[in-house]
């Protein structure tokens, strides 16, 4: 009496949890009956009829990322790795060919980034492939939007992510790189030194100009004072020669001279025998040296209006 109930009552239970079922948000369930398609099952609860209706698969309507990493090799014979990242999604009114028309996207992506890759790479030399990295994508993209479309996807964005040489190579290329930062570096040493070298060449000219300048200037002063001195003498004592207070003149200073040397401390000067007799030789070799620039110079002049 008590048997059929027990199993009726697993019968329904059997049924209940046979025949509903829960969608998760953006993902969507294939109901099919007796093994035909019946209908696209989204997300919320939904209840199918038992051991007659059957979940037959699960789609995402999010965003995937596929990586996929391509060996090739460049226009210069040089082996790299391309790592091409495929975003797609499928659309959804296209679920149904996103289901039954491809059975494995990923490996079809995979094919298609491979073929695209390997066709695009050989044409690009290593120095250039870093910077049409985008042409390669762009290539990837279309061929894939091109293919997957017609099975139910959308390629939201193709990203050439990384190329690895062979580590031989990229050894190289930083050596390359290395050695042409040190020319760089020693070319702007050198011009740096050179501006110094300049610069300095510069001011030591424009240092001895103003020294020069200043010795002119002070010899100046001396014969315009020597010769306030040497007018002045005559003016009062009227029977003196411009050679007497020339000497007198050299003697003063002479003797001013030997009092700046003994009231210097710590100074290093040497003092040769002497007399003041030395001043008049001194004075008398300035005059005949005078003397003769002068004869040279009426000498020069006389030649040159004579070859005129």
């Amino acid at each position: 009496m008590f048997i059929v109930p027990i199993i009726l009552a697993i019968l329904l239970l059997l049924v209940f949890f046979q025949g509903w079922f829960i969608v998760e948000q953006q993902t969507v369930a294939i109901i099919e009956t007796l093994g035909k398609f019946t209908k696209v099952a989204h997300a919320g609860f939904h209840f199918k009829i038992p051991f007659i209706q059957t979940v037959a698969g699960r789609l995402s309507l999010r965003v995937q990322q596929l990586d996929v990493k391509a060996e090739t090799k460049t226009l210069d014979n040089v082996f790299v790795h391309v790592l091409v990242s495929v975003q797609y999604m499928v659309r959804d009114v296209n679920i149904y060919e996103a289901f039954y028309k491809l059975q494995d996207p990923v490996t079809q992506i995979n094919a298609y980034v491979f073929d695209v890759v390997r066709a695009r790479v050989p044409t690009i030399k290593l120095d250039d492939l870093f910077i049409k990295k985008d042409d390669i994508a762009i290539a990837v993209k279309e061929e894939l939007s091109e293919t997957m479309g017609s099975f139910g996807f959308d390629i939201v964005n193709v990203l050439v992510t990384d190329i690895e040489p062979d580590s031989k190579v990229k050894e190289a290329m930083n050596e390359i790189n290395a050695a042409e930062r040190m020319r760089v570096v020693a070319s702007e040493k050198g011009e740096a030194e050179r501006i110094l070298k300049v610069k300095s060449a510069q001011a030591d000219a424009e240092s001895k100009a103003l020294q020069g300048k200043g010795i002119a200037d002070q010899r100046k002063a001396i014969i315009e004072g020597l010769s306030e001195s040497v007018g002045e003498f005559q003016n009062r004592i009227t029977t003196s020669s411009a050679q007497e207070v020339m000497n007198l003149v050299l003697l003063t200073q002479y003797l001013d001279t030997l009092k700046e040397i003994g009231q210097t401390s710590h100074n290093n000067t040497i003092l040769l025998p002497h007399g003041p007799g030395a001043v008049s030789e001194l004075a008398q070799q300035i005059q005949q040296a005078i003397i003769v620039g002068n004869a040279v110079g009426k000498d020069t002049t006389g030649q040159k209006k004579n070859k005129a």
